[in-house]
C-alpha cells in the first residue's frame, strides 16, 4: 500500500514539476533553494574537490533543456557500505537537532552527529576479501603487481639497467605472468560449503556498495539524492535490502523508491527533498549568526553532511570538512 501511495505522489509532483517555472533569480541566501545555473555551479565544484563524483549525461529523451547537456546530474560508483544501520548504536549524546524552527515534527536530527568516523570495531569486522582478479587476470590484478614492480625498482636503482632485449631473448618473461601469479589458484568451493560460510557468525560483514546520484529537483528547487545498492557480488539488491542502510527514522517515509528522472531501469532509493531547503536556510543562518559565510559553490559540500544522517553507514566522499557551530 505504501508503495502505491510513494507511486501517486511521485506522479503527482512529476506533473507539478513540469508545470513549474525554471528558478532564474538566485534565492540562495532568502530561502536555501538553487537556481539550476547554481547547481551546475555547485556541483563543478564537488567535482573539483571530490574527484569520486562526476558528471553524467543520461539518457537523451530525458535531457533536461534548462541544465547542460553533460551535466544533467553527478554520480559517484562504488561506495562502500559496511554495516547495517541497526548496528550502530543510538547515543543520545550524540545527537544534534540541525533545524527546529517552525517545525511541529521536531526538526531534521542528526543521530551521529558527534561520532567519530573510522572506528577500529568497524576495522576488525569487516572480513578480508581477495580480489579474483589475482585469479582471471584482469586490470585491477595488473595494478596490484605494477605497485609491486615499482617496489623492486627502488631497490634496483644502484644496480646497472637489464638489457630488456637480452631478457626477452631468454624466455624469462615467458614463465611468470606477475597478473596471474599473485596468488595461489584455489580450487572453487562448492556452493552448499560457499553458503554455509556466508551464513555463519555475526562477526562478518559483508561489504556493500552503492552507486550515487545527485538530481536537481526543478519542483523544489533543491538537489535530490538517489542511491543503488549491490551486494558483494554486484547484484542488485532488494528494496528492503536497500532499507537496512537507512536509518530507520527516515525509511519509507524520507526515503521512497522511485523513477530516476535521466534513467530508465529498476526505481531507485531516493530522500525526498521537501525539507532540503529549510534545513540549509537554517545552517546558513547558523553560519552568518557565527560570523561565517556560505557560498553558493559550496551548497553540495554540506548537502552531502546532512544527507548523511539518512544514510549513515554508507561513506561516500565529500571531503571538505565542514562544521555547524
Amino acid at each position: 500500500m505504501q508503495s502505491v501511495i510513494n507511486t501517486v505522489k511521485g506522479t503527482a509532483l512529476g506533473v507539478a514539476g513540469y508545470l513549474t517555472p525554471v528558478l532564474k533569480e538566485s534565492k540562495f541566501h532568502e530561502t536555501g533553494v538553487l537556481t539550476p545555473e547554481e547547481f551546475v555551479a555547485a556541483g563543478d565544484h564537488l567535482v573539483h574537490h571530490c574527484p569520486t563524483w562526476q558528471w553524467a549525461k543520461g539518457e537523451e529523451a530525458k535531457i533536461r533543456p534548462y541544465l547542460p547537456n553533460d551535466k544533467q546530474f553527478l554520480i559517484t560508483r562504488n561506495v562502500p557500505c559496511y554495516r547495517r544501520c541497526k548496528q550502530i548504536e543510538y547515543c543520545e549524546d550524540k545527537e544534534k537537532v540541525i533545524e527546529s524552527e517552525h517545525d511541529e515534527d521536531g526538526g531534521w536530527v542528526d543521530t551521529h552527529h558527534y561520532d567519530t568516523p573510522g572506528s577500529p570495531a568497524l576495522e576488525e569486522k569487516v572480513c578480508e576479501m581477495t580480489l579474483e582478479a589475482a585469479d582471471t587476470g584482469d586490470s585491477d590484478g595488473e595494478g596490484a603487481a605494477a605497485d609491486n614492480d615499482d617496489d623492486d625498482d627502488d631497490d634496483d636503482d644502484d644496480g646497472e639497467a637489464e638489457d630488456m632485449e637480452q631478457f626477452q631473448e631468454s624466455g624469462l618473461l615467458d614463465e611468470v605472468d606477475p597478473s596471474t601469479d599473485l596468488a595461489p589458484r584455489k580450487e572453487p568451493k562448492p556452493k552448499a560449503e560457499r553458503k554455509w560460510k556466508q551464513g555463519e557468525g555475526d562477526e562478518i560483514v559483508r561489504t556493500r556498495t552503492y552507486d550515487l546520484h545527485i538530481t536537481y529537483d526543478k519542483y523544489y528547487q533543491t538537489p535530490r539524492l538517489w542511491l543503488i545498492g549491490y551486494d558483494e557480488n554486484r547484484t542488485l539488491l532488494s528494496v528492503e535490502h536497500m532499507y537496512e542502510d537507512v536509518s530507520q527514522d527516515h525509511a519509507k517515509k524520507t526515503v521512497t523508491m522511485e523513477s530516476h528522472p535521466h534513467l530508465s531501469g529498476p526505481s531507485m532509493a531516493s530522500v525526498h527533498p521537501c525539507r532540503h531547503a529549510e534545513v540549509m536556510k537554517k545552517i546558513i543562518e547558523t553560519v552568518t549568526e557565527s560570523g561565517g559565510e556560505m557560498g553558493v559553490h559550496s551548497y553540495l559540500i554540506v548537502f552531502l553532511k546532512f544527507v548523511q544522517t539518512v544514510i549513515p553507514t554508507i561513506e561516500y566522499d565529500f571531503t571538505q570538512n565542514f562544521s555547524i557551530n
